[in-house]
């Protein structure tokens, strides 16, 4: 009696025990009762594995317990999408925060609907995915765009083509990576907003950008009052070239006031003769004496 098994060649059932191989049919082998592509199915959360090529680098935490309790309750109404890359084992294309969310939660299993996809497409999917769903800053749309022409070869025409995007909102949002990195985390974080990063762009020294920025922080500032300050030099530079030095006299005069207000008082000055007088202060009490000798 022959015992051998059957040799199964190059067929599904090889590149699934296989785990160097990703799905490649979208045919189902009820033989190993796995899921083939293009199917929904439900799987042990630790069969999956997070995304390399996820764009999104930060998650809100006050959104990620919004969703873990509504998973604890309605369980994941929409499954994440997934990609088989071995014997038993997915990668996510989207659907991370879910993902993450049902970890939380204390879920087993979660729904996934399984999609072919080679490095370059679930790439492109990841990210395409998210910007539709709005779910990315943008610093980290940026860095996915960087990205895609980085490791896909793409040029900003054929980029925005991709994503459905003009060719001038892809060039400013890759502008917003010019940024000092300290402008970069306060986009991403919230703490200015889009219109302000553009307008900073505007500034022609990093130290400018960086007055500028400290300042929309300390006063609220809007856009427009930055577009404003681009094209009167507000933010002015003591290490440019073109500003001109104090003078003997204005040196003392600084020093002068200095002494009188107990505070490093700073005097500069423009090409145009304008200039400014700052009297810093430690706190309230030091105000109300700078105040009263002002008097």
């Amino acid at each position: 009696m022959n015992t051998k098994k059957p040799a199964l060649g190059r067929g599904l059932s090889a590149l699934l025990e296989n785990a160097n191989t990703d799905i490649t049919s979208s045919r189902n082998d009820d033989s190993v009762g796995l899921p083939s592509a293009g199917a929904i199915a439900s799987i042990l959360i630790t069969q999956i594995e997070v995304n390399p090529f996820q764009p999104r680098t930060h998650f809100e935490k006050e959104a990620l317990v919004d969703l873990t309790k509504s998973i604890k309750e309605h369980g994941i109404i929409q499954p994440i999408t997934v990609r088989k890359i071995g014997y038993d084992k997915y990668q996510i294309i989207s659907g991370e925060r879910r993902f993450k969310a049902s970890q939380i939660a204390g879920l087993k299993e979660i729904p996934v609907y399984v999609r072919i996809a080679n490095d370059q497409t679930m790439l492109e999917m990841a990210i395409v995915e998210n910007i539709q769903r709005k779910d990315l800053n943008p610093i980290e749309i940026s860095l996915s765009y960087q990205r895609l022409i980085n490791e896909c070869n793409l040029t900003q025409e054929k980029l925005s083509l991709r994503i459905g995007k003009s060719r001038s909102a892809v060039t400013n949002f890759l502008r917003l990576l010019n940024l000092p990195n300290e402008v970069q985390a306060g986009l991403r974080d919230a703490k200015i907003t889009m219109g302000h990063a553009k307008a900073l762009l505007s500034f022609k020294t990093e130290e400018e950008v960086l007055a500028a920025y400290k300042d929309i922080l300390e006063n609220n500032l809007s856009v427009r009052s930055i577009e404003e300050k681009t094209k009167t030099a507000k933010y002015f530079s003591s290490k440019t070239p073109n500003t001109p030095a104090l003078s003997l006299s204005e040196k003392k005069v600084q020093e002068d006031l200095s002494f009188h207000f107990s505070s490093a008082v700073k005097i500069a000055k423009s090409n145009n003769g304008k200039g400014k007088i700052v009297i810093p202060f430690d706190d309230e009490e030091h105000l109300k004496c700078i105040l009263d000798l002002l008097d």
